[in-house]
């Protein structure tokens, strides 16, 4: 049974993930199976709690969770529609080929820094692409456009504001084993022998 309001966010990586009932290492639990779909619902440092679709909850190590890629959200209201995306397209191919001209310059050093931010001033591009989806960022009207191949539809506006990003958990404290980075559970591999 499908918990109400499950979405996942993650699947779990082809080789399935251990589990732990808290973030902590001494207190593991059943293991997840192969690309099991999750909902990632805290994060504490390296450590990812998860929620699977039964409403069964563990706590993984959240670097190795796979990200879902999520459709665009429906626009409030009628989407502002343009029958053909080739321009907007063209305008980022032509910015990021004014980038690249001056990235080269520079790095060949033909361009000091001061000339590349000059040349460089105000270009603003941005494009993402996954599959068949496309969002591209419109700097003229400042918005993001979403591209289903065919037709643009305005995905984002500049005055939009995605929510808070949440800060970062308080990290929990343990003795034993951790990450070489101190901050999160240490999951020993082949490299430990060497």
């Amino acid at each position: 049974m499908t918990a109400p309001g499950f979405l996942p966010t993650h699947v779990v990586p082809q080789d399935g993930l251990p589990a732990w009932e808290a973030p902590d290492v001494a207190r593991p639990t059943v293991p997840l199976d192969a690309l099991l779909p999750v909902q990632l619902v805290d994060r504490r440092g390296d450590w990812g709690h998860v929620v699977c679709a039964n409403g069964w909850s563990a706590w993984v190590d959240g670097r190795l969770l796979v990200s879902v890629p999520q459709p665009p959200p429906a626009a409030p209201g009628s989407a502002v529609r343009a029958a053909d995306p080739r321009p907007l397209l063209a305008h980022v191919e032509e910015a990021l080929g004014r980038y690249r001209g001056a990235a080269e310059e520079l790095a060949g050093g033909s361009l000091d820094g001061e000339s590349f931010r000059s040349l460089t001033r105000g270009l603003r591009i941005g494009v993402v692409v996954d599959g068949e989806s496309m969002w591209l960022y419109d700097a003229e009207h400042e918005r993001w456009e979403y591209c289903d191949g065919t037709r643009l539809s305005t995905y984002a506006a500049a005055g939009d504001t995605p929510g808070p990003v949440p800060a970062e958990p308080t990290r929990v404290v343990q003795d034993g084993p951790r990450s070489v980075d101190g901050r999160g559970p240490y999951f020993p591999d082949d490299t430990d022998d060497l």
